[in-house]
Formats: structure tokens, C-alpha cells, sequence
């Protein structure tokens, strides 16, 4: 064979070799995740993941062709995830003295598999090697939730005589009233709440639409909001809802924040004081006051009744 020839079919080959790459497939997921619908949170929590995977298959020495990941590249990732400490390549935050909770693990695989489910539609590969995986059952935990003292210290402390005060009052009751997530409220904008009837039209997760209840206390609050406290918008097309006092749509890592630091200084303890909790503080009220489980089901846009409460 002539060093030409040579030189040629290897340029095939890594050519070959270069259009089942985990890196230039992830690209291409990308794209049609995007083109599909999928949200920034969710293609975030993909590419988290699937770099961790790349990070942890180039320390072993082991191939990054999807061709090449087996079953057993993926059983081992497992045992190296149940193995690593919290926040251990951080560029930030401080390693923890704990390692990764069953949750974030199972986080991590959700994520991967999708990859790989995406990548035999797509028929890059034949056989999805996580059919051969059992993952490891995360632990159930008992979520704690707000007690009604807690809820009035925090509502207590918040300065309702400013506008940005206010907001927070609002946003904070509304989080109660109607089991919202974080990115639901911040999302709302005028043409999603309709005060008379007393419902708001959210976009969950995968863009699913649903109309969720508001309480009448909630609706002369909001009500008082828009008149009196809405700062007016940064740029005059914005309709969100809740801004900041530069007059921007508020987002959901200020609304944690927000939550936090409510929180604190009401001293809170052995809670988790963050929007989420106030979801599941709302869905445990709704049926101790006599809400059935489907229509819980249907306001906190879950797919599933396993999911919830």
C-alpha cells in the first residue's frame, strides 16, 4: 500500500470516526432540542451532565465514540458519581464533606439517558445501552414544609411600603396561593392573569400550558400591585409582570435570593426555605383542606401522580 493510499483511508476513518464523536453529536442534540421545545434549564441540566460523562470517560482512557460506550463505560460512571464530593471541581463554591445525593445522581443518568434515546432516533447508534442499566433507586425523603407560623414571620418581615416590598408581599402569596414553580411566576406576564375571573395562564415545563386559580385576598393584592408599585419597564414592549426597580423582568435566582433572605431574617429553622418549599407548602394545604389528588395534579402541571404530593 502506498503512503498515500494509507494517508487517505485514514483520513476516512477519522472522518468516520469524527461523525460519531460524543462531542459533535451534542452539538447537533442541541439544536434539536431547541428546535423541539426543550427549555434552557433542561438542555442546561443535559449538557451538565453529559460533560461530566466526557470528563470522567477521558480519565479512564476510554473512547468517546458513542459506537464504542457500553453498558459497562455507564456502570462505572455510576460507581464514580457515588464516589465523588460535592462540588469537588467547582470553580466557586468550596468541596463539601459529603458526596452526591441519590437524587442528584439520578439527575445526572436522566439526563445521559435522553442523550443516548435521542441518539438511536436520530440512528447514530442501533441499541441504547442503557436498557442493560438498572439505576440506583434514590432515597425518599419527607420534604418539610412551611408551618403557618413560619409563613406569617416571613410576611412579617417583609416592607410592604415600598414598592419593591410589595412586590415581594405579592409574589410571595402567590407562591402560596397557587403552587406556581419559580420560573412559572417570574414568567407571567398581563396577558396570562385575568383578575376578574381570578385564573392565570402559566407555561410549564416542555411549554405545557394549564390555568391555575388565584384566591380573591391574591387578587386585590396583585391588583394593588399593577396600580400602585409596578415600576414602570426598562423598555416600554416588556409585559412581565414583576420587575426589579430598573424596571427588568425579575428572574428566578433573584426570587430565590428574595426568598432566602425573607427567611433569615424571620430565623427560620429545619425547613428548606426556598419558592420550591412554598409549592409543596401549597399542594399539602390543598388536600388537608379537602382538594382531591387529580385536580392537585392538574394546577401543578405534574404529568404524573407519582410526582405528586
Amino acid at each position: 500500500m502506498t503512503a498515500n493510499l494509507q494517508q487517505e483511508l485514514n483520513h476516512i476513518v477519522e472522518k468516520k470516526n469524527q461523525g460519531t464523536q460524543l462531542d459533535s453529536l451534542f452539538r447537533g442534540y442541541k439544536l434539536c432540542a431547541r428546535t423541539e421545545g426543550k427549555s434552557e434549564n433542561t438542555i442546561t441540566i443535559t449538557t451538565t451532565s453529559i460533560s461530566a460523562f466526557r470528563r470522567f470517560l477521558n480519565s479512564k482512557g476510554y473512547s468517546i465514540d458513542v459506537v464504542d460506550i457500553s453498558a459497562r463505560e455507564i456502570r462505572e460512571f455510576i460507581l464514580h458519581l457515588q464516589q465523588i464530593i460535592t462540588f469537588e471541581h467547582h470553580p466557586i463554591t468550596r468541596p463539601q464533606n459529603k458526596g452526591l445525593s441519590g437524587h442528584s445522581i439520578n439527575c445526572y443518568l436522566r439526563a445521559i439517558r435522553a442523550f443516548w434515546s435521542w441518539l438511536v432516533v436520530e440512528e447514530f447508534i442501533i441499541t441504547n445501552p442503557f436498557t442493560k442499566v438498572k439505576f440506583p433507586k434514590p432515597p425518599k425523603k419527607v420534604i418539610a414544609t412551611f408551618s403557618t407560623k413560619q409563613i406569617t414571620s416571613i410576611l412579617k418581615t417583609i416592607n410592604t411600603s415600598t414598592p419593591a416590598g410589595f412586590r415581594d408581599y405579592t409574589m410571595i402569596l402567590m407562591l402560596l396561593d397557587t403552587g406556581l414553580r419559580a420560573s412559572e411566576l417570574v414568567g407571567l406576564t398581563f396577558d396570562n392573569v385575568n383578575l376578574e375571573d381570578g385564573m392565570v395562564k402559566v407555561f410549564g415545563k416542555g411549554s405545557k400550558e394549564r390555568f391555575v386559580p388565584i384566591g380573591a385576598k391574591v387578587q386585590k393584592i396583585l391588583w394593588k400591585y399593577l396600580q400602585r408599585y409596578r415600576p414602570q419597564p426598562a423598555n416600554p414592549l416588556c409585559t412581565a409582570l414583576f420587575l426589579n426597580a430598573g424596571g427588568d423582568p425579575l428572574t428566578t435566582d433573584r426570587l430565590r435570593a428574595k426568598v432566602e433572605k425573607y427567611a433569615r431574617k424571620s430565623a427560620i429553622e429545619g425547613v428548606r426555605c426556598s419558592p420550591h418549599t412554598f409549592r409543596h407548602t401549597f399542594a399539602i394545604s390543598y388536600l388537608r383542606n379537602g382538594g382531591d389528588v387529580f385536580s392537585l395534579q392538574r394546577i401543578l402541571g405534574h404529568s404524573s401522580l407519582e410526582i405528586t404530593p
